[in-house]
């Protein structure tokens, strides 16, 4: 059984959802730089909606609340959530170059020598 309680929250806007949980203890000036943000994520000090959260790449989207350093701060963004492609869609976009064999470097070279 759940216990539901209220607390202040300070709200913390941000431009994208999702983004990534050091970058709102950045944007929120609650650390000094993105090492002291993810050092203190990896130490157990932040919690995301009630549970202690480890991942410095934790997505967080419009509504989550993290807490740090015994503050509350509930995330607000107005945009519309924007996933980025399947790695498979992503692979397929990128074209590998065409392959060069030694014998196509030998006759570059020679090409190159009679300019």
């Amino acid at each position: 059984m759940s216990e539901e309680i209220e607390v202040e929250a300070l709200e913390v806007e941000v431009s994208v959802q999702p983004i990534e949980l050091y970058k709102v203890l950045k944007i929120a000036n609650l650390v000094s730089g993105g090492g002291e943000a993810k050092y203190a994520i990896s130490e157990g000090y932040v919690a995301v909606n009630g549970e202690i959260e480890l991942r410095k790449r934790c997505k967080i989207y419009d509504g989550d609340v993290i807490e740090f350093n015994g503050e509350y701060f509930v995330v607000i963004c107005d945009q519309p959530v924007q996933e980025a492609p399947p790695r498979e869609q992503q692979a397929n976009k990128v074209e590998p170059a065409a392959k060069v064999t030694k014998k196509d470097k030998k006759s570059i070279s020679a090409q190159n020598k009679e300019k």
